[in-house]
């Protein structure tokens, strides 16, 4: 199933970089750009490294100055992840270009590729609630909530991954279709945002 499929790199992306665990460390990705799994394991970095960003940014005592960096940073993190949903997406439309769209065909609600967001930001919910529900230094009580929550991600997890497969397997009988929409997001766009127009 596509959902397992994505899953596994997710992880295999979260793995790596917590040998490090630095928001600026380099970035290599070890699928060839001609495969969906060079996509994912991307888009999934990026989804990692804003995780921990947040975490950042939340700090109390952070200088102004260095959150209004990282604001930045946050911001400039948020195009990517849109930009790589959507180049997934085209992956979709472009595998399944040539199905016959039953008569009787309908639209869901979002995109395989946003869906698949869904999945890479609920990898990074079990990962971190899993290191929480096992911490050596927490108290049991904590232990015992997080554990409580790491099930209902992995109940999530399960439902998200069959909701995800099942809408791959409608647009692949024509049961479903795909109709994208570019989320032309206007805040980082000189043209479109006020206040950057009032700077040229």
């Amino acid at each position: 199933m596509f959902s397992d499929f994505a899953y596994q790199i997710f992880e295999e992306s979260i793995k790596k970089y917590h040998v490090l665990d630095r928001v600026d460390q380099v970035f290599e990705n070890p699928y060839p750009k001609s495969e969906v799994s060079h996509l994912l394991y991307r888009k999934n970095w990026i989804d990692t490294v804003q995780w921990h960003y947040e975490d950042i940014i939340r700090d109390p005592d952070i200088v102004p100055e260095d959150a209004l960096v990282l604001k930045r940073q946050i911001d400039a993190s948020n195009q990517d992840r849109t930009d790589l949903v959507e180049y997934i997406d085209s992956y979709f439309l472009e595998k399944y270009r040539s199905v016959e769209v039953g008569e009787g065909a309908t639209i869901n609600t979002e995109s395989p590729a946003w869906a698949l967001d869904r999945l890479s930001i609920l990898a990074l919910k079990v990962y971190h609630m899993n290191e929480e529900a096992n911490r050596s230094d927490a108290s049991e009580e904590h232990l015992a909530k997080c554990r409580k929550k790491l099930a209902v991600l992995l109940e999530q997890r399960k439902d998200l991954s069959t909701a995800i497969d099942q809408l791959l397997a409608d647009i692949a009988s024509g049961d479903k279709y795909m109709k994208v929409y570019k989320q032309m997001k206007m805040y980082n766009d000189d043209e479109l945002n006020p206040v950057l127009r009032a700077q040229k």
